[in-house]
């Protein structure tokens, strides 16, 4: 008996029920019908849940198999592969509807707050000018570009305490010229 007629004998048994006949089944076809479900779950142990519910769904539909229409391996197969795919389509997030995206807020500043923005902005550009160079620039790296003390006191060769006292300064002179 060819391992085509074999499988074909063995669903047309699981369809009268045959608990003996779904074993042999089971122990002919679970390696590649898992493999089909790995393949396409990439996930072990959910291809293993798979596995089961396509075994299932297989002693459920097992009457449904016409002899000769596919071969036993095909049909086995496609539900494995059906079912994989119904898998993956439940894991994807459900989607909103389109109108309500029309409610999602706009982070980006209004053209008032832009304005505002650029306005003080150059206000501060301007009262930095007012700063000596070497004081201006220290600043912006301290407190845009988030370089320490350390980091500035080294750069500029002075003092540790002697930046903390540039630093302050700058910035009460800053703080009259903005108010």
């Amino acid at each position: 008996m060819s391992a085509q007629t074999e499988l074909e004998a063995l669903i047309g048994q699981v369809a009268l029920r045959d608990r003996v006949a779904f074993r042999a089944l089971y122990d002919r076809t679970s390696a590649k019908l898992f493999g089909v479900a790995l393949r396409i779950l990439n996930n072990r142990h959910d291809a293993e849940e798979a596995l089961q519910e396509i075994f299932v769904k297989i002693w459920q539909r097992a009457s449904q198999y016409r002899s000769g229409s596919y071969s036993p391996i095909s049909w086995l197969v496609a539900i494995a592969r059906n079912h994989a795919l119904d898998v993956v389509r439940a894991r994807r997030p459900q989607t909103d509807l389109i109108d309500d995206a029309f409610e999602v807020e706009d982070d980006a500043p209004t053209p008032e707050q832009s304005a505002v923005r650029t306005s003080e902005t150059g206000r501060l550009e301007d009262c930095l000018k007012r700063l000596e160079d070497n004081r201006a620039e220290a600043v912006r790296l301290a407190y845009l570009d988030g370089f320490s003390y350390q980091d500035l006191s080294s750069k500029y060769e002075v003092p540790l305490n002697t930046m903390r006292t540039w630093l302050r300064r700058s910035l009460i002179k800053l703080r009259e010229c903005l108010s």
